[in-house]
């Protein structure tokens, strides 16, 4: 940026970095988003086109900005979880917000043909967003399982709801009342006992909503070495004398057949001598606790040439949308580093 008279306005900007060392959650709400289902003929109560778009805006969001490690999805929302430790943008909550907060809304609107092929834009969406920060993984967990919690009841409801109006002749208003003050239960009961539906046969994508994580990378193949064991490198203190000659067993056993088959190289005067490779009596052969000395230097060395990577940390990998529980230990114990 350069420099002139007018640099000094930058003084008014603000600071705004977000308290290091805590978790970052970015959530965004559609922004009157009743208007703009009804503009563009949303399904009801569940729109798979709409849910799916969702999806894929928040797909978008991981694919641009790594330090992004999960997401969780339900109707017209999602939110992102930050890493701890994370560093993106010197952890600015104006340009976190606002970087988030864009490629949602831009994937939204540059995906829409995909998913409404038929229906094009009447005016384009929009989005809000907030930032929170949370000391501890306990907190984060509670957060996720709030909002799945609040995917169930609002289903749950949204469900008889639209039952009672497409197929129960009520009007909405009509419907809000015959709902009020009823518990799960008798929301069960009614979509049972009226119209044939039991809740739990829904798609998950509708109890559940949407968890948006990367996989992690398949563990490399265990490679098994083909190579024969060596021989030991000293002959034991025990051992016999071994003899080594370079004349085959054939050789001994007729002085004439040694000497027709085998002429000896050396002169007729001469005797032939044989090589003998022996263990001395005098001689000890070396322990294997002093060949043991040698190994854990060699091995010292191999240990540092193929150092091994530090532990994925769910940066990096291929984008997968799940339809599970979040609430329960299971999720979070199969993914150790969404918290690590």
């Amino acid at each position: 940026m350069a420099n002139s008279r007018f640099a000094y306005v930058r003084s008014f900007e603000l600071p705004d970095p977000l308290l290091p060392s805590t978790y970052m959650v970015c959530r965004i709400d559609g922004r009157s988003f009743h208007r703009f289902t009804d503009a563009h003929v949303f399904e009801k109560p569940n729109d798979e086109r709409g849910l799916r778009l969702m999806d894929k805006a928040a797909e978008g969001v991981m694919h641009e900005l790594r330090d992004v490690v999960l997401a969780f999805g339900e109707s017209d929302e999602f939110s992102f979880l930050l890493r701890k430790d994370s560093t993106l943008y010197s952890r600015r909550q104006s340009k976190i917000l606002s970087a988030i907060l864009s490629i949602f809304t831009s994937s939204y609107v540059f995906h829409w043909p995909t998913f409404f092929p038929s229906t094009p834009l009447q005016y384009p969406p929009s989005f809000d967003a907030r930032i929170v920060l949370y000391p501890s993984e306990k907190e984060v967990r509670d957060y996720f399982a709030w909002r799945q919690a609040d995917t169930h009841i609002n289903n749950l409801y949204n469900t008889v709801f639209w039952a009672l109006v497409l197929k129960g002749g009520l009007d909405t208003a009509g419907a809000h009342a015959e709902l009020r003050g009823t518990v799960s239960a008798q929301k069960h009961e009614i979509l049972h006992s009226r119209f044939g539906v039991n809740y739990n046969n829904l798609p998950e994508r509708y109890r559940k909503g949407s968890i948006l994580v990367r996989k992690p990378p398949e563990p490399a193949p265990v490679v098994h070495s083909m190579t024969a064991p060596r021989p030991p490198l000293h002959p034991s203190a025990s051992a016999p004398a071994e003899v080594v000659s370079p004349l085959p067993d054939a050789a001994w056993s007729s002085p004439s057949a040694a000497s027709t088959s085998y002429p000896s190289p050396l002169p007729s005067a001469e005797p032939f001598a044989l090589p003998v490779v022996f263990s001395s009596p005098n001689t000890t052969a070396p322990s294997a606790s002093e060949f043991a000395e040698v190994e854990p230097r060699k091995e010292g060395k191999e240990k540092k040439a193929r150092r091994q990577p530090p532990p994925w940390d769910g940066t990096s990998g291929d984008v997968e949308v799940l339809h599970v529980d979040i609430i329960r230990d299971e999720f979070w114990e199969e993914r150790p580093w969404l918290l690590r």
